[in-house]
C-alpha cells in the first residue's frame, strides 16, 4: 500500500502541518521583530510590545553587530543602531533585557555571522538572571549560507563559517538543549526576487549542507536534527503560499527520513517562522500595505505556521513606529481571536486547488535539490553563482512583469494617488551614535585588560586548532570583550571573503 502524500497532521510526512491538534489548543507565537538605537531604546519598545500582547521577542541586530564590528569601527560611521540594536559588549546585552524575565520568554535572534557570541552574550544574561539556560527557549538564526546567496552580512569564508554553526550545534545541544540552534533562512532569499518553488528548494538544500556539516563534524542526526527550524516568507499569492508551506513540510520529512535515516519523529517535522514580505510593501499609499500584510499572515497561518511577524505599514519608509507596530499586532490577534480559522486543521486540505498546486511546487523544488546535487551540494553551488544567478534571473523576469503592467502592483503602475499625505515617520536620534561610541570605550577603560586579551589570545589558539570555539567565546564575552574584539580574532584566522 502506497503512503498517503497528505497524511494526517501531526504525521508523517507533516503535509497538514506538524501538530495534531495545531492552533485549535495554542495559537501560533507572535512576535514582531523589532530593534532600533541603543539597547535602552530597543528595550523600551520591547517592553511596550509584550504590554499589548506580543508572546515572543525577535530582536533586530545593526549592520555593525552584524558584520563583527564594534560601533567605533570607521566603518560603522552613520550605521549605528539603524537597522537594529547595536550591541557592541555584555553590557549593552544587559540594557537591552533588563526588567525581561528571559526564563519566562522566547526570543529569536536574527543574526549570522557573529550568531555565537550573541547567543552567549544572552546565556550569560539570563545566568545573571538566575534562569537556568538549559531552559532557555528560543531561536538563533545562524544561518550564513543565505548571507552569500542573498544578504551579504558574511565575515569569514564559507568553509569556515560552517565550523561556526557546527561547533554551535554542538555546544548548545549539550548547554541549551531547548534552543533552536538554526533558523534556515527562506525569508531572505525570496526577498531577493526568488520564486516560490526556489525559496523551498534553496533553503532545503543549505539545510542539507549543514546537516552534512553536522554529521561530517561526528554528530549524530538526532542529536540535532530536532532543534533545527526554518523562517519562511509570506508573499501575496495566497493560495501559491499556502500550497508552499505544505510543500516544504513534506519534501523536508522525505529528506530527514529518507536520506539521512532520521529514526526520531522530531528531526522530520519542518517547524518554521514566518514574516510577512518586506518588498511587497509600497511607500505609496501605505495603507494599503495593511490588506497585503492581512493576506501574507492568513497565508502563513493557513499553511500551519509555529510563529508570525507582521510588517508595518509604514516599514517602506522608515522604521515602524510605535502606532503601526501595535496594529500590525493587532492583525495578528484578529486572525487568531476573531477569524475562527484556528478551530479548524490546515483548512484547505483536500482542496483540489491547492493538492495540485502543493504537488507542484513541491516536485520543482525537488529537481532544483537534484541540480544542487550534482553539482557538489549547495556550498558548491553557492561558489560557483548558481544559486545566485537562479534568484537574478527571477528577480529580472519579475520587475520585467511589473514594468509591462503584466503584474499589477497596486498604487504603482495601477490604480495611482497623485496626491498623498506622508504617515508620521519613526525617526533614530543621531545622538546614540557618539553615545554608544562612548558606552563602549567605557567599558574597554573599566573592564580588567589583561584577562580580557588573555580570553582572545585562547580563543585565536582555539580557532587555529580544532576545540569548539563556543566555551572560548563565551570566556570572552564574560570578560568584556567585545564583538568587535572577538570576530578580528577569529578573523585573524580564517580570513574574510569577499565575491569573486
Amino acid at each position: 500500500m502506497s503512503e498517503d502524500p497528505i497524511g494526517q497532521a501531526g504525521e508523517f510526512p507533516y503535509t497538514r502541518g506538524v501538530y495534531k491538534e495545531m492552533y485549535r489548543k495554542r495559537a501560533w507565537t507572535m512576535r514582531q521583530y523589532a530593534g532600533f538605537g541603543s539597547a535602552e531604546e530597543s528595550n523600551k519598545r520591547y517592553q511596550y510590545l509584550l504590554s499589548q500582547g506580543t508572546t515572543g521577542l525577535s530582536v533586530a541586530f545593526d549592520l555593525p553587530t552584524q558584520m563583527g564590528m564594534d560601533a567605533d569601527h570607521p566603518l560603522a560611521a552613520g550605521e549605528v543602531g539603524r537597522t537594529g540594536v547595536s550591541i557592541c559588549s555584555l553590557r549593552d546585552m544587559e540594557t537591552l533585557f533588563d526588567g525581561i524575565p528571559l526564563e519566562k520568554i522566547t526570543t529569536s535572534m536574527t543574526i549570522n555571522s557573529t550568531a555565537s557570541i550573541l547567543l552567549c552574550l544572552y546565556a550569560l544574561v539570563a545566568k545573571q538572571q538566575g534562569a537556568g539556560v538549559r531552559k532557555l527557549s528560543g531561536t538563533i538564526q545562524n544561518d550564513i549560507l543565505k548571507e552569500y546567496i542573498a544578504r551579504g552580512t558574511y565575515i569569514y569564508p564559507p568553509r569556515q563559517a560552517m565550523r561556526i554553526i557546527t561547533d554551535l550545534f554542538a555546544w548548545a545541544g549539550r548547554e541549551m538543549p531547548e534552543w533552536n540552534t538554526i533558523s534556515i533562512s527562506g525569508y531572505h532569499i525570496r526577498e531577493a526576487g526568488s520564486t516560490a518553488a526556489q525559496e523551498i528548494a534553496f533553503t532545503l538544500a543549505n539545510a542539507i549542507a549543514y546537516i552534512e556539516a553536522a554529521l561530517v563534524a561526528g554528530l549524530a542526526i538526532d542529536s540535532f536534527a530536532p532543534r533545527l527550524s526554518f523562517f519562511f516568507n509570506a508573499h501575496n499569492n495566497f493560495l501559491e503560499e499556502i500550497a508552499k508551506f505544505r510543500a516544504a513540510r513534506r519534501l523536508y520529512a522525505h529528506i530527514m527520513r529518507d536520506r539521512f535515516a532520521a529514526r526520531d519523529p522530531r528531526s522530520m517535522m519542518l517547524r518554521f517562522h514566518t514574516q510577512t514580505a518586506g518588498s511587497t510593501l509600497t511607500a505609496q499609499q501605505p495603507d494599503v500595505n495593511i490588506v497585503r500584510v492581512t493576506l501574507q499572515a492568513l497565508a502563513a497561518v493557513m499553511g500551519g505556521t509555529q510563529s508570525l511577524h507582521t510588517n508595518s505599514k509604514d516599514e517602506a519608509l522608515a522604521l515602524p513606529t510605535e502606532e503601526s507596530a501595535r496594529l500590525a499586532l493587532r492583525t495578528q490577534q484578529i486572525i487568531a481571536h476573531e477569524s475562527g480559522i484556528t478551530q479548524a486543521v490546515d483548512p484547505f486540505g483536500g482542496s483540489e486547488c491547492i493538492e495540485q498546486l502543493t504537488d507542484k511546487l513541491e516536485a520543482e523544488a525537488r529537481q532544483y535539490i537534484e541540480r544542487i546535487d550534482g553539482m557538489g551540494g549547495a556550498l558548491a553551488a553557492i561558489e560557483r553563482g548558481y544559486i545566485q544567478t537562479e534568484i537574478q534571473n527571477a528577480a529580472y523576469d519579475y520587475q520585467r512583469a511589473v514594468e509591462s503592467g503584466e503584474a499589477v502592483v497596486v498604487g504603482v503602475n495601477r490604480f495611482q494617488q497623485d496626491q498623498q499625505t506622508a504617515p508620521p515617520r519613526f525617526r533614530i536620534d543621531p545622538a546614540i551614535e557618539p553615545a554608544q561610541i562612548a558606552r563602549l570605550r567605557d567599558v574597554r577603560a573599566s573592564r580588567d585588560n589583561t584577562a580580557t586579551t588573555a580570553s582572545l589570545d585562547r580563543l585565536e589558539a582555539a580557532a587555529r586548532g580544532t576545540e569548539n570555539l563556543l566555551p572560548h567565546i563565551m570566556e570572552c564575552c564574560s570578560a568584556l570583550a567585545t564583538v568587535g574584539e572577538i570576530s578580528n580574532r577569529l578573523r585573524n584566522v580564517f580570513g574574510e571573503y569577499s565575491e569573486a
